[in-house]
């Protein structure tokens, strides 16, 4: 089920987890998961795509391997 930036906040909060240290431990920059949390980054390829897709904000896949994408 997808979630809003609103719930992945809350759930963050509940777990008492910061926004940069869920980044951090996930190997992201804590700016651009703001970013895209606030909705300044359209979460559609690369980095933001799969932050998105980790923090359960959109279905997709995470490809680590773009030759293979299409495998």
């Amino acid at each position: 089920m997808l979630r809003t930036p609103e719930q992945v906040r809350a759930e963050l909060r509940s777990k008492g987890v910061s926004i940069t240290q869920w980044a951090v431990s996930n190997g992201y920059s804590p700016n651009l998961v703001f970013e895209v949390l606030s909705g300044r980054r359209n979460p559609t390829m690369g980095q933001t795509h799969r932050i998105a897709v980790s923090l359960g904000l959109k279905a997709g896949e995470i490809v680590t391997d773009p030759k293979r994408a299409l495998a």
